[in-house]
C-alpha cells in the first residue's frame, strides 16, 4: 500500500485528499473529495461553525475520497484550523459549544485587561497577545459559554472522536498563547494568567508521530501527520531553509517563513511558530496574517460588487483610478494588531466605478501581503527573493500580478490547490517509514506559473506609501471615536 488519506480541515471546508507517497510519485493526487462549510458571523466579532458539522464533513470528505480513489490506504493525515477552539465532554466526546473560530474577536476586552502583560506573554511564546490566538477564546468560553467539559483546539477534539487519543501536536500548540515557545511545554503561569489554571491540556507530540488508530473510513488506519494547516503548506512548498517564504491566500492570507531551530523572536510585530516537530527536531517559524482574503471577496459577492467569487479577475477595472481599499473587515493584524480596526475605500469620486474598487479592493489584499513580507525582510535581516504561494485565490492573475507588482519579487504559483493536506500527508509519510528524511517526504516540485514583477519600484513604492497612510487614516479614525 502507498497511499496515505490527508484531511485539510478549514475555516470554509474539509478537503480529503488521496496521496500516492511512492518515491518518484510523492504528492501525486489519486481522489479528492470536499465538504463546504460557512462559518456563522455574529454581531460584535462573533464567528462560530457548528462543532458537529465539522467532524461530520471530516468523516464524509475522508470516506467520499477513499471511494473515489478506490485504493488502500496507510495512514490517515488531519491538518487543523491552528487557533479555532470548542469545549467538549472527555467522556462521549459531544461537544459542548460552537467552535469559535480564529477570526473571533469576542476576546478583545480579556486581552486589553491583559496589555501590561503583552510584553512577557511575547517573550514566552513569540506571539501577540490578541483574541485571534487560542487562549483568549478559550477564557471566553469560560467566562460567557460553560465551565464544563474541556476546551481545546478542534483538532484535539477530532483526533479524540477519530481515536479516543488527548493529543494536540507542537505546531498547533504554539498558536495557542499558553505554551513556552523554547521548551515546547505548556506554561503555568500563562494558563494562570488566562484563568485556565487547573484546565486538563492534551499532550503535546511530534507531526510524525502516530497517535492512535480510527475504524471511522472502514479499515483500522494508523492516525499521524497532526499539523496546524498553514504549517503544513509550509513543508509542501519545501519551505525547509531559512529565510524560504510561503503565503497560502485562504480565508485570510497567511505569510510565513523559515527560520530554523532558533526560535527567533520578531522585532517587527510578527509572531514565532513552532514550524513542525519532525524526527524529534523543531523547525520555527515567523508569520503574519491578513485576516481577511477570500471572505473579503465573498464579501463584495455578497454585496454585488463581483457576480461570483470565481470571476473577481473579470470583474476588476485595469486600474483602481485612484482608488484605494484597506480591507480590514475582520481587524488588522501585523503589524497594527488592532482588532478594532474597520475596512475602507479612499480615493472616490463620481467617475469611479464597480470595477475601480474590485480592483482596489484585490489589491489591498496584496498590500496587507506586501506589508508582511517587509517585515519578514526586517526580522531576517535580509529582503525575500521570492515568494511561493498556494490556496484558492492564486487562481486570481489579477491578485497574483498584483502581488509581483507591489512586492517586487517574482511570485510561483503551487502547482496543487492541495498544499495543505500534501504538507499533512508528508508528515504521515514520515510516520509509517522511519527511515525516510523530511526532504524526501516533501519531494520536489515546479511553479505551475510565476508571476515577475512589471510595476517600477518608483511605482510600487508610491502605491504603498499611499495605501499606508489610507490604513493609517483608518485607524486613527477608529481610535478618535
Amino acid at each position: 500500500m502507498h497511499h496515505i488519506l490527508a484531511i485539510d480541515q478549514g475555516t470554509s471546508g474539509t478537503k480529503a485528499v488521496v496521496v500516492d507517497i511512492r518515491a518518484g510519485a510523492a504528492g501525486r493526487v489519486a481522489a479528492t473529495a470536499e465538504v463546504t462549510l460557512r462559518p456563522e458571523y455574529l454581531p460584535g466579532g462573533g464567528v462560530e461553525q457548528d462543532a458537529e458539522a465539522l467532524y461530520e464533513s471530516v468523516v464524509t470528505a475522508g470516506r467520499r475520497a477513499l471511494e473515489l480513489a478506490g485504493v488502500p490506504v496507510v495512514a490517515v493525515a488531519l491538518a487543523n484550523q491552528g487557533e479555532t477552539v470548542l469545549a467538549w465532554d472527555r467522556d462521549s466526546g459531544r461537544p459542548l459549544t460552537p467552535a469559535i473560530v480564529w477570526q473571533d474577536r469576542r476576546a478583545e476586552s480579556l486581552c486589553a485587561a491583559m496589555s501590561d502583560r503583552a510584553d512577557e506573554i511575547a517573550r514566552r511564546t513569540g506571539l501577540m497577545l490578541d483574541p485571534y490566538f487560542s487562549a483568549p477564546k478559550m477564557a471566553w468560553i469560560r467566562a460567557h459559554l460553560t465551565r464544563d467539559g474541556v476546551v481545546t483546539t478542534t483538532d484535539t477534539w477530532l483526533v479524540h472522536r477519530l481515536c479516543g487519543a488527548f493529543v494536540t501536536d507542537a505546531s498547533t500548540a504554539s498558536r495557542s498563547l499558553l505554551m513556552a515557545l523554547d521548551e515546547v511545554r505548556w506554561d503555568d503561569d500563562l494558563l494562570a494568567l488566562f484563568g485556565l489554571a487547573g484546565e486538563a491540556l492534551p499532550e503535546i507530540v511530534g507531526s510524525d508521530q502516530i497517535v492512535g488508530s480510527t475504524d471511522v473510513f472502514g479499515s483500522t488506519l494508523p492516525v499521524t501527520g497532526l499539523i496546524v494547516d498553514q504549517q503544513a503548506a509550509l513543508l509542501a512548498e519545501s519551505c525547509l531553509d531559512a529565510g524560504s517564504a510561503k503565503c497560502t491566500y485562504g480565508t485570510g492570507a497567511f505569510l510565513l517563513a523559515q527560520v530554523g531551530s532558533e526560535p527567533v523572536r520578531s522585532t517587527s510585530g510578527l509572531t514565532t511558530s513552532v514550524a513542525w516537530r519532525l524526527r524529534d527536531e523543531t523547525s520555527y517559524c515567523i508569520d503574519g496574517q491578513v485576516y481577511t482574503a477570500a471572505s473579503a471577496i465573498r464579501w463584495a459577492v455578497d454585496l454585488g460588487l463581483v457576480p461570483s467569487a470565481d470571476q473577481i479577475d473579470s470583474a476588476a477595472a485595469d486600474s483602481s483610478d485612484g482608488v484605494l481599499c484597506v480591507p480590514a473587515l475582520a481587524g488588522l493584524a501585523a503589524p497594527w494588531w488592532d482588532a478594532a480596526a474597520t475596512a475602507s475605500f479612499a480615493g472616490m469620486t463620481l467617475s469611479s466605478n464597480r470595477g475601480n474598487l474590485v480592483r482596489a479592493l484585490i489589491e489591498g489584499i496584496a498590500a496587507q501581503v506586501t506589508a508582511l513580507i517587509d517585515l519578514v525582510a526586517d526580522d531576517l535581516g535580509r529582503p525575500l527573493t521570492r515568494l511561493r504561494v498556494d490556496g484558492g485565490l492564486t487562481r486570481s492573475t489579477v491578485l497574483m500580478q498584483a502581488q509581483a507588482d507591489l512586492a517586487r519579487i517574482p511570485v510561483d504559483v503551487y502547482p496543487s490547490p492541495h498544499a495543505t493536506a500534501l504538507g499533512a500527508a508528508a508528515c504521515a509519510h514520515l510516520a509509517v517509514e522511519p527511515d525516510i528524511s523530511v526532504a524526501d517526504a516533501v519531494g520536489t516540485w515546479s511553479p505551475q506559473h510565476t508571476f515577475e514583477p512589471r510595476w517600477s519600484d518608483e511605482r510600487a513604492a508610491d502605491y504603498l506609501d499611499r495605501w499606508r497612510r489610507a490604513a493609517e487614516a483608518t485607524l486613527a479614525q477608529e481610535a478618535a471615536q
